[in-house]
């Protein structure tokens, strides 16, 4: 779904997305002379109406089984970056193009990935808990601490967060190995760039470095992508960090690692189910930090948004590919098993 499409004309867009009237109207002359309706995500009779002629639809959240029986619509473009809850099959049994805005947040999701990365390696609870305690004192062990300067950064995905992941990683003096679906080419911020496509496997990057970042799409093939085996393959000295999503990881199998000192620690700012439960293991495992899936946004993050739609109006109407375009191979299935 993501090569080539004929040229097609635009008569009507529906938009949900909770912008203000001046980012509104960036899109209405995107789309123009299309008609362009703007509702609120919650008028459900609204939204109703809209999808009877709407050729394309600009919402807040996942798609659902509305806009699968819209008559006319031909393009989803989802106001998110994670597009698991809309990569169902028939999406593309129904032959729609789904799009998302994966990258309007990349340079604050790669920060918050060295925010985990920095805070263990610098033993940041430790530390505070002898501010808290008034003690002025060599932590214990701490003369044993190697900061991340010469230390191998592993990267799971290539996509935008991925590369700021790179860049940042690159900037700190590590070596930087990538292990990407798709077969192309590097930046200059990788040294090793190992491809699924290319029959490489994620071997090499378990096994060498000291901090394993978790920057990949959710799809079946990713599903529990870490569990037992990956975490017996790391270094007892090396950190995941997990920015993906919670099912990319096997949340038991990391639990155990942890308590077993198979792995030094974990930073993980999305969890299998969310919100994590209370009496769930992973709270009191083993020198692990944990966000609530909350990063800090960039400023001009909206703008970056409505700069992927108005981009991909072009395209859409050009017959180029769309920019973040969901294709068969991001179907995930298993959240409807379990």
């Amino acid at each position: 779904m993501n090569g080539d499409h004929p040229a097609r004309e635009i008569h009507s867009v529906l938009a949900t997305v909770m912008f203000d009237d001046g980012q509104v109207e960036q899109l209405r002359q995107a789309f123009a002379p299309a008609e362009f309706v703007h509702v609120q995500p919650w008028d459900a009779d609204g939204i109703a109406a809209a999808l009877e002629h709407a050729d394309v639809a600009v919402i807040a959240g996942d798609l659902d089984d509305r806009h699968l029986r819209a008559p006319r619509l031909r393009w989803v473009h989802c106001d998110h970056s994670g597009l698991t809850r809309s990569a169902r099959p028939e999406v593309f049994e129904r032959g729609l193009l789904v799009t998302g805005s994966a990258g309007r947040s990349a340079p604050a999701l790669a920060q918050h990935g060295f925010y985990f990365a920095l805070a263990l390696t610098f033993d940041a609870r430790g530390l505070l808990e002898m501010q808290d305690a008034h003690q002025w004192r060599p932590a214990p062990g701490y003369e044993k601490q190697l900061a991340l300067w010469g230390k191998t950064l592993g990267i799971v995905g290539f996509g935008h967060t991925a590369r700021e992941m790179a860049r940042i990683g690159k900037a700190f003096g590590m070596r930087v190995i990538v292990y990407r679906r798709s077969a192309g080419a590097g930046t200059a911020d990788v040294d090793v760039m190992l491809s699924a496509d290319r029959g490489d496997t994620m071997d090499r990057l378990v096994a060498e470095a000291d901090v394993i970042m978790l920057a990949t799409q959710l799809t079946d093939a990713t599903h529990h992508l870490f569990s037992a085996g990956e975490f017996a393959r790391m270094k007892s000295t090396a950190f995941i960090i997990n920015m993906a999503r919670g099912p990319v990881i096997d949340q038991d199998a990391l639990v155990k690692a942890l308590h077993a000192g198979e792995i030094a620690g974990a930073g993980l700012d999305v969890a299998d189910p969310e919100p994590l439960p209370p009496e769930s293991a992973l709270w009191d495992s083993p020198n692990v930090l944990i966000t609530p899936h909350l990063t800090p946004a960039l400023p001009d993050r909206t703008q970056r948004s409505i700069g992927i739609v108005v981009e991909n109006a072009r395209r859409y109407r050009a017959g180029e590919p769309l920019m973040n375009a969901l294709t068969e191979r991001d179907i995930y299935t298993r959240h409807r098993r379990t």
